[in-house]
């Protein structure tokens, strides 16, 4: 009784090791993910008395047309204020739509896969201070990392954008509206602030 005891064991505990080294991290040609992702942010200016705050969510579904490509739609919301002096000048709340293609191209360990991302997005901001409002189209090309916990679940990390370029116009008359190219690591990939995104990632 004693060895057969002693056997079922060694036979579990070889079927738990190879189950650990068959785990695969990653994704597949076919494969769902949803993600959702939260940024935020503040500053403090004691000179001028300024202080600034910001905060969005990002939520994003995405189909893998490759084992390496993946392409799907996100939305966003997000709002910023700004005060000088204890006294608020400027409200925003912005919400957003937009698509995406991600590119998986480097894997550093097992656990942590590194992408591209270009997106394409439309976004509507309210000032309800000066109450204005500013449609945003725009164009943007960034990096992250997703950090898999398991097979399934990762942890994300948007990093900032390379390249973007935006086109806005108020509703005020005569308004002709704006351009904006900007090329380097200053801005974060997503409409809704320039503050990094951190959030979770599964994979169906």
């Amino acid at each position: 009784m004693k060895k057969v005891i002693l056997s079922a064991m060694a036979v579990f505990a070889l079927s738990f090791a190879n189950a650990q080294e068959e785990e695969s991290f990653g994704f597949s040609e076919g494969g769902f993910f949803v993600e959702g992702n939260i940024g935020f942010g503040s500053t403090n200016e004691k000179n001028s008395e300024t202080k600034t705050s910001s905060f969005n969510f990002n939520p994003k579904v995405g189909y893998f047309i490759s084992e390496d490509l993946a392409v799907g739609l996100d939305l966003g919301f997000g709002s910023n204020k700004a005060e000088v002096a204890g006294t608020d000048v400027s409200k925003n709340s912005v919400v957003g739509f937009g698509g995406f293609a991600r590119y998986y191209f480097l894997d550093l360990g097992k656990r942590f896969k590194t992408y591209g991302e270009f997106g394409v997005g439309y976004a509507t901001s309210n000032d309800k201070m000066a109450e204005v409002k500013t449609n945003t189209l725009g164009v943007g090309a960034g990096l992250g990392i997703n950090y898999f916990v398991t097979e399934n679940l990762a942890i994300n990390f948007g990093l900032a954008d390379i390249l973007s370029y935006s086109s806005s116009k108020t509703d005020i008359d005569g308004d002709e509206g704006s351009n904006e190219f900007s090329f380097g690591l200053g801005e974060f990939n997503n409409f809704f602030g320039t503050t990094a995104q951190f959030g979770l990632t599964y994979k169906f």
